[in-house]
């Protein structure tokens, strides 16, 4: 899937060549060269016959008629150039676009005014037009540039979440060296407030760590003893000793970086139609331009007028707003989605989120945490919880069994201080056992209870006998040879699965659970987050039917899965959803990737997807619209009513069109997620 990924974006390369001709150049090259033609185009217009003629005020001297021309060739040249290699380069790929059109016009300006400047023709010049002109559209494009860069300027933003150095521990000492020195299981010390370097395991300290590149979420998160930590979030008031486990563009927060690259490089059907809609705005210009020339000339007008015409249809028509329209709103909404923990991979999944009607969530892993929790402890009658808890968790903390780490969570959780245990013996396949106070603990089985003859009073047994059924895991609680409690796990439901369950249907979408577990554990999950229909013992590539079948239906489906043993429905949901990002996630099959394990970003990816269209629609309406209007403008159709647009306003209408688009897209940072 990654090589056909690859081909897809190396296609779109092509495809948005009109709008990379130029938003390949680094806004400061417009703004100099911006300022530097203002500068310029003051003494072209102040020594302009024209102008001096509409102000009554005389500025002259010897030669100085010579002065626009000057001045007018400078600019041309200086501030002209980088529109002529644009239009070079669309040219080159047989993409003609804004830029052909720009350097068409200003080229067609200097041709004609140079002309007349060496008495070869007769005519009034161009050169304060020209100059104004390139000034104008030279403002134009740095704030197109400047607007772009702003918007993805997340990858910038992302890798400067790394620090520079790691501090890295060697035999017992500490030294700084450069992130590319690090390699897997290497130590690292991270000191309070600095940043991580690596992706690892917190093998000594604790403290709590920003993640919020990950979550969206700007709570720390708690570290201690094996938990995982990310390159890029930040430690806390803590000391915190890593094991890498994942170093450089193996990292998540490479990853990320890898998906929003890809995000804004992939196409969606809007780009593609605002793509062909610029495409041909392209040839209606110099089509219009033409007729337009055409049309005077039959009219006996002069070639001065009938040159102002065609320039400013050429100005006037570029499909500079219809180019930015789209890219603009994308890099946009792939930074806010990337802020927010939502990483877009295939911006057309990404739009077909806008219409999904029935979310189908796989269960473990995503709506449950996908590992043993402890969900309820029953003592007996001499007993409370807490005293069974204590217990199991001072007999356990020496385990590397999932249960065992489980029963450990809660007691820290639970704040609960332990006592010191010994003679800690692991029974495969059974439990453990220990001594605590002289006395020897068990905390095995049901099965190893019974036949280890454990005594077991009645009320407790019927109650571990009920939860069995429910697919509950049991552990006994004995002192000696008779139980004093029990404890039973599952995979507990993740506590913002409720709200991100609520928030959907609220919005009208139908959850489904499709699961592979069994249907009572099914059923009780769907009972406890209010889902109405679910889907029990189904095999990953049975699942791919059960998307087909809703498709059948008429239904737009999201499928949120781990990314992985959900890869064939993923791939065939109208939107894939992969929760939780991994370095592994620049091969999953989903088109948009949850950073953090947080269900409740499916419901905002949503939001965002209609909110991204929405803007979209709204600037591919007023690009296209305003070039309906301004051509035929342009061209003179207003000419009868004493109202014609000189090159000059018509590269103001311009800009002020691309302006426009691209302040309406800024008001996509406002949508509430």
């Amino acid at each position: 899937m990654a090589t056909q990924h690859t081909q897809h974006a190396s296609g779109d390369h092509e495809d948005h060549h009109m709008h990379e001709a130029h938003t390949g150049h680094n806004p400061d090259v417009f703004k100099r060269k911006f300022w530097l033609s203002l500068l310029l185009t003051m003494p072209a217009v102040l020594f302009s016959g024209t102008i001096q003629g509409w102000t009554h005020i005389r500025w002259s001297f010897t030669g100085s008629s010579y002065v626009p021309a000057i001045f007018g060739i400078v600019i041309f040249c200086y501030g002209g150039w980088v529109f002529i290699k644009g239009a070079r380069a669309e040219l080159a790929v047989r993409r003609p676009g804004m830029m052909t059109l720009i350097s068409m016009a200003i080229t067609v300006a200097f041709v004609y005014s140079l002309a007349i400047t060496m008495h070869v023709v007769q005519g009034m010049d161009f050169w304060w037009e020209l100059a104004t002109l390139v000034t104008i559209m030279l403002l134009g494009h740095w704030l197109e540039m400047a607007s772009v860069a702003r918007a993805a300027s997340v990858l910038s933003e992302l890798a400067g979440l790394l620090p520079d150095e790691a501090e890295l521990i060697e035999g017992g000492t500490t030294r700084y060296v450069t992130l590319d020195r690090l390699q897997m299981n290497d130590l690292v010390l991270v000191r309070p407030g600095g940043r991580i370097p690596v992706d690892g395991e917190v093998v000594q300290g604790a403290s709590d760590v920003d993640e919020a590149l990950l979550t969206g979420e700007s709570r720390p998160v708690p570290k201690s003893l094996r938990d995982a930590v990310v390159a890029g979030s930040i430690n806390g008031s803590g000391t915190l000793t890593i094991r890498a486990t994942k170093v450089g563009s193996h990292t998540a927060l490479a990853g990320i970086m890898r998906l929003v690259g890809e995000a804004q490089q992939s196409k969606s059907s809007v780009q593609i139609l605002a793509d062909r809609a610029a495409f041909c705005l392209t040839f209606v210009a110099l089509g219009s331009a033409a007729v337009t020339a055409l049309f005077w000339f039959l009219a006996g007008q002069s070639a001065g007028f009938i040159l102002t015409r065609v320039v400013a249809v050429l100005i006037i028509a570029c499909p500079h707003a219809l180019g930015l329209a789209i890219p603009l709103v994308v890099a946009i909404a792939t930074t806010r989605g990337a802020k927010n923990g939502i990483l877009v991979r295939d911006r057309r999944a990404f739009e077909a989120a806008r219409g999904v009607t029935t979310v189908l969530f796989d269960k473990t892993g995503t709506l449950t945490n996908g590992k043993q929790g402890v969900e309820n402890i029953w003592a007996t009658h001499s007993y409370t919880e807490k005293d069974i808890l204590r217990v199991a968790a001072a007999i356990e903390q020496p385990s590397e069994h999932s249960i065992g780490r489980a029963i450990a969570l809660k007691a820290k959780t639970e704040q609960l201080a332990l006592p010191q245990a010994s003679n800690f013996r692991a029974l495969p396949g059974s439990g453990v056992q220990g001594m605590l106070e002289n006395s020897t603990y068990y905390i095995v089985s049901p099965s190893y209870a019974h036949k280890q003859g454990i005594f077991i009073a009645k009320d407790l047994d019927e109650t571990i006998n009920h939860a069995s059924h429910q697919s509950k895991t049991i552990v006994i609680v004995a002192k000696e040879h008779t139980a004093i409690g029990a404890i039973a796990l599952s995979d507990q439901i993740r506590p913002e699965s409720f709200e991100a369950v609520a928030r959907l249907q609220a919005e009208g979408v139908r959850c489904s659970i499709v699961t592979g577990d069994t249907a009572s554990v099914a059923a009780q999950v769907a009972q406890q987050l209010h889902i109405n229909t679910y889907i029990a013992e189904v095999r990953p590539e049975e699942k791919v039917a059960r998307v087909q079948a809703l498709q059948a239906d008429g239904e737009k489906v999201a499928m949120v899965g781990d990314g992985v043993n959900d890869a064939p429905a993923l791939a065939q949901a109208d939107t894939g959803i992969a929760i939780g990002a991994g370095t592994d996630v620049a091969v999953a099959t989903a088109g948009v990737i949850l950073a953090s394990n947080d269900p409740r970003n499916v419901a905002r990816v949503i939001r965002l997807s209609r909110a991204t269209y929405r803007k979209m629609l709204q600037n591919l309406a007023w690009a296209a619209g305003y070039n309906v209007i301004a051509i035929p403008i342009a061209a003179g159709i207003t000419a009868p009513f004493g109202f014609v647009p000189s090159p000059a306003l018509g590269a103001v209408l311009m800009s002020l069109s691309t302006i426009i688009v691209a302040a309406n897209a800024q008001t996509l940072r406002r949508n509430t997620l």
